[in-house]
């Protein structure tokens, strides 16, 4: 198998700061330098989380349990208990612009809030679309959108 030719980096949005990147700082584990290709779903980085849920798209068994998929996205479980606490935990947290792809994206829809993981294109996977794991071309699918915090595996 040859290996892939690299490409020049893409510009980043100047809503992204350094520690989106790379949130050594915040309240995420870095990932690994080299991991960016996908190992496999559930691996712990953001092309992982998205393999995930498109792995488990039409699965009805995280109703009423958004947060328990996006962190079994990231291969974790048990982190925050509502996304409301992981909203508040997290950081750096940006109310607008195009969350990179693995992002965590919120919304204050209920007591508990409503997590889902960006596409990387300004939509989104979560829960509670159609009444299953789904796919939305927009953040703006659910009401009450509060913003994303960035793509990495959660812990507190």
């Amino acid at each position: 198998m040859a290996p892939l030719a690299s490409a020049a980096p893409a510009a980043i949005p100047a809503d992204i700061s350094a520690a989106d990147i790379n949130p050594a700082a915040g309240t995420f584990a870095t990932v690994p330098e080299g991991s960016v290709t996908i190992q496999g779903a559930a691996d712990g980085t953001p092309a992982g989380a998205i393999q995930w849920y498109k792995n488990h798209l039409g699965s009805t068994a995280y109703q009423g349990y958004c947060e328990k998929a996006a962190e079994n996205a990231y291969g974790t479980t048990g982190v925050w208990g509502s996304a409301n606490a992981h909203w508040t935990g997290a950081s750096p947290k940006h109310p607008t612009g195009t969350p990179p792809a693995g992002s965590f994206v919120y919304w204050n829809i209920s007591a508990y809030g409503h997590v889902g993981i960006a596409d990387g294109s300004g939509g989104i996977y979560a829960s509670s679309i159609g009444g299953k794991i789904g796919h939305a071309s927009s953040v703006n699918f659910f009401n009450a959108y509060r913003g994303w915090t960035p793509a990495a595996r959660p812990h507190q």
